[in-house]
């Protein structure tokens, strides 16, 4: 596990293996939830990258809105 520091500034620096397993690039945004006490970096990604995500997804038995809940 790895860890940081906040600076006096109320920075931190996310690790160098983090930032190379996750591929995330100076000036990429994160997005930064709190929940339960803890803090988690979610990266930001552009919509762009999602194109084809869902390609072969099966559209079979999808609900109508009327049937949602």
């Amino acid at each position: 596990m790895a860890t940081t520091t906040i600076s006096p500034k109320f920075q931190i620096v996310i690790p160098k293996e983090v930032r190379a397993k996750l591929r995330l690039a100076p000036s990429q945004r994160l997005q930064v939830v709190e929940k339960g006490g803890g803090i988690t970096l979610v990266p930001e990604v552009p919509l762009k990258s999602l194109k084809g995500a869902l390609k072969g997804m099966s559209t079979t038995n999808l609900r109508e809105k009327n049937n949602r809940p």
